[in-house]
């Protein structure tokens, strides 16, 4: 058996190459159209999936439209039900199948609702939105090859739905799994890419109507702009704990052998459509990429090659900006602009309501974009008789991304990913972090950001923009002023947005990292400035996070040496920076309480003496069977920020500052009452280890998970909801997801490993389901198998040879 399997692929390669092997040796070079290859039908389509431990598929192809067939049916075959859930979002059908009150996901938008997303995603479709980008020629558009990738992904999962029955109860018989188009792969990017703008504000985009007429404008509806800067700041904080990441390059001069080291770490949620899904794409000759992607995307978002490894991380560059416009006093739906009215397009979007009318609802727009009364609940911008608010995505004409991960699938260096960066121009909301195989490193803030200089910001904002972007990046420019435009870059693919010379960049530093702080710190020792207000701060407080990963790099370089395992330590170390910081005052403080207890935030006295030796014997760890942990989290929850330092913040230390628990503040004694009583409210005792509170059910059986959270400062970042109605914490949502550790020894094959903490399939009956899982929770890692020898000698190989192939 296992020798006719290795015939099998052999015959399989050797099929491959024969078709691709006369191509030009550069058209391994970049996505283009070089060998493109027309299909006489979906049917003609085919591929080679070859399957090794923990289910990671291989996928070999023809060319690209062959690559998408066996990518679409081997996403369909792990993930069938949470990708066929994102169709369903993108076609603007939730209300039909899942009634209009019930809530999203958040994984496509922000939309709260089903209505909402909805009437949101109905009106892209019924615009023609997707299609005009995908008619846009390249580099503003898709190239060919991306569009031959997305028709290869429909009609592989189509392919899949047709020749196999579901065994996931979730959509097992459900009516909304249904065959797909390629224009719904497309829309799917399109929502991806406008996440961080339109996205963020659909609820707002598709409740927003005009007063009625006759009515007048109360006083007081006008924004606040304090506070309105605070809600700003709040909302585009990039360390949200929904979304984030860690990376960090290391340089050759900080390694073993010289070559560079890569070790990604993004923080996803752990269920819904934002998940990444794991493979590596084959097409002999042309491109070999490794990595993971986002479910219903066809490309490798996140990944490495023969030659180059990159991850990204959540960026704090602000992805929108708004426009206050001067209404027309006998019509609000009237705006001017240099004196002249402009009257809004008004859009009526139906949706289908299951067992119900459909409802329709009317959209406005202008043109800078929807108008919108709010970025949330917590930013109104309401729409009066005098004044509205328009929302610029400059992501709603960006359906670039795809070729920029086909660049990075192709790329022989970091100086390749950076050109690719500037070539395609599609990263909406993300920074890259890359090392390749020569020793060079990468970090660069290269995402699609509105075209706000501060210049244009101190000429153009309105007296609430000159509150939101100081404070947060957010711009509002009055839009009654046509010389308050965003203008174009010489280097830029398309106007309002900034070209590559103005992207934050920093290259070839022994180490170039990110945890989602701005650019400023990239690497402590060389600075990057100079950039505009809307890409991030400069000087400012960094995260506890960013504080600890400094730390743990800039170590690392220093002692130099450096290989592989030493990144896999790294990702495993769980040091909790707040604790180093900040535990041993606590237990001080703790112990010298009079009577052993204190006044918590109702009144109560609560008897914290138990609290003290816990927290003087906690490892400062969250490893699974750390104890003191939860109690220590808990307490520094409730622990105000403002008052937690007694030395500030200075720009002259930015890692070493704030510092010093301030165990004098009312609020300290405080926290600890809550802490213990939260704690003892949920029968937790407070020397509880970790892992029995912080994990994921699988099959009936809990499984820990090692990491800690935001708010602590750890790189291994996980995030459990507290119920406190529910006797304590819930599952794990977000945090660790695709790890790769990457570097390289000069042979022809990189050395990787990697670890999909939540495994591949979210179906229960799948054996894969809980296999990486069980890994994480014992931190440990998959050996890579990226060369030929190295997949054909995995013991667990599975050949499936999908499509026509005749």
């Amino acid at each position: 058996m296992r020798t006719r399997l290795r015939r099998i692929v052999v015959a399989a390669v050797a099929l491959l190459t024969a078709a691709t092997g006369t191509l030009p040796a550069t058209a391994a070079d970049r996505p283009d159209d070089r060998g493109h290859r027309e299909h006489p039908s979906a049917g003609g389509l085919s591929a080679v999936i070859r399957y090794t431990e923990y289910g990671i598929p291989h996928i070999l192809a023809r060319d690209h439209a062959d690559l998408g067939f066996g990518t679409g049916w081997a996403q369909a075959a792990d993930q069938v039900c949470t990708v066929a859930d994102g169709f369903v979002t993108v076609r603007g059908e939730r209300s039909r199948f899942f009634g209009p009150d019930a809530a999203t996901d958040f994984s496509l938008s922000s939309a709260a609702r089903n209505l909402s997303s909805d009437l949101y995603f109905r009106g892209v479709r019924e615009t023609g939105t997707v299609e005009r980008l995908l008619a846009r020629p390249a580099p503003a558009g898709p190239s060919r090859t991306a569009k031959e990738l997305m028709r290869g992904y429909a009609a592989g999962y189509n392919a899949w739905l047709r020749q196999n029955r579901i065994t996931d109860p979730t959509c097992e018989g459900a009516a909304w799994v249904r065959p797909i188009t390629t224009l719904d792969v497309a829309a799917r990017g399109y929502a991806l890419a406008v996440l961080g703008g339109q996205g963020r504000a659909v609820d707002g985009i598709t409740a927003a109507q005009p007063p009625t007429k006759g009515s007048t404008t109360p006083s007081g509806t006008a924004p606040d702009p304090a506070r309105t800067a605070r809600a700003a700041g709040e909302l585009f904080a990039a360390d949200s704990a929904d979304m984030g990441s860690n990376a960090v390059a290391f340089g050759g001069s900080t390694t073993a052998n010289g070559r560079g080291l890569l070790l990604g770490n993004p923080h996803y949620p752990w269920q819904g459509g934002r998940r990444f899904w794991q493979s590596q794409q084959t097409i002999p000759g042309r491109l070999d990429v490794a990595g993971a992607s986002l479910l219903g995307t066809p490309t490798v978002s996140i990944g490495h090659n023969a030659h180059v490894a990159w991850s990204h991380t959540v960026a704090t560059g602000v992805t929108l900006n708004l426009h206050q416009l001067t209404l027309d006093p006998a019509d609000p739906t009237v705006y001017l602009v240099d004196g002249a009215p402009e009257r809004m397009t008004k859009r009526s979007v139906t949706v289908a309501v299951r067992g119900g009318t459909p409802v329709t609802r009317t959209q406005w727009w202008t043109r800078y974009g929807p108008v919108v009364t709010g970025l949330g609940s917590s930013l109104p911008l309401p729409w009066t008789t005098t004044t509205a608010y328009a929302l610029n995505d400059p992501n709603a004409t960006n359906l670039r991304a795809s070729d920029t991960a086909l660049g990075f699938g192709t790329a022989r260096s970091t100086a390749d990913v950076l050109g690719t960066l500037r070539r395609t121009q599609g990263l909406p909301w993300v920074n890259t972090i890359a090392a390749d195989s020569g020793g060079h490193t990468l970090f660069t803030q290269s995402q699609v950001l509105p075209r706000i200089t501060d210049e244009l910001a101190q000429r153009c904002s309105t007296p609430l923009g000159r509150a939101t972007y100081p404070a947060s990046g957010v711009a509002v420019l009055d839009g009654s002023r046509g010389d308050c435009a965003l203008g174009r870059d010489g280097d830029a693919v398309e106007p309002g947005i900034f070209g590559p010379a103005a992207l934050p960049t920093l290259r070839d530093a022994p180490y170039a990292e990110n945890s989602n702080d701005s650019a400023w710190l990239a690497n402590a020792d060389r600075p990057i400035t100079g950039y505009q207000r809307v890409f991030g701060t400069i000087g400012t407080t960094r995260s506890l996070r960013t504080r600890g990963a400094l730390e743990d790099v800039a170590a690392l370089a220093d002692r130099g040496g450096l290989t592989v395992r030493d990144l896999q330590r790294q990702q495993y170390t769980n040091r909790v920076p707040a604790a180093d910081l900040a535990a041993a005052d606590a237990a001080k403080a703790c112990a010298a309480l009079p009577g052993g207890t204190a006044t918590g935030s109702g009144g109560q006295a609560v008897d914290v003496s138990g609290a003290c030796g816990v927290l003087a014997a906690w490892d400062r760890t969250t490893d699974t069977g750390s104890r003191g942990a939860l109690l220590f989290d808990r307490f520094w929850r409730r622990f105000p920020a403002a008052q937690q330092w007694k030395v500030p913040f200075s720009a002259a230390d930015p890692v070493g500052t704030p510092h010093t628990l301030n165990t004098d503040a009312p609020a300290f004694a405080t926290a600890l009452a809550d802490a213990v009583a939260e704690l003892r409210a949920a029968n937790i005792p407070l020397d509880s280890p970790l892992g029995e509170h912080q994990f994921v059910v699988r099959g009936g059986k809990r499984i820990p998970v090692p990491g800690g959270t935001e708010s602590l400062g750890v790189w291994n970042k996980v995030e459990s909801v507290w119920n406190p109605a529910g006797g304590g914490y819930t599952e794990v949502s977000t945090g660790s997801s695709y790890l790769q550790a990457v570097g390289w020894d000069g042979g022809r094959c990189p050395v990787a490993r990697t670890l999909l903490t939540y495994s591949q399939s979210s179906n229960p009956a799948s054996r894969h389901h809980d296999d990486q899982t069980r890994l994480f929770s014992g931190e440990r890692w998959v050996t890579s198998r990226f060369c030929e020898k190295d997949i054909l000698s995995s013991p667990a190989l599975r050949v499936v040879r999908v499509g026509d192939h005749r």
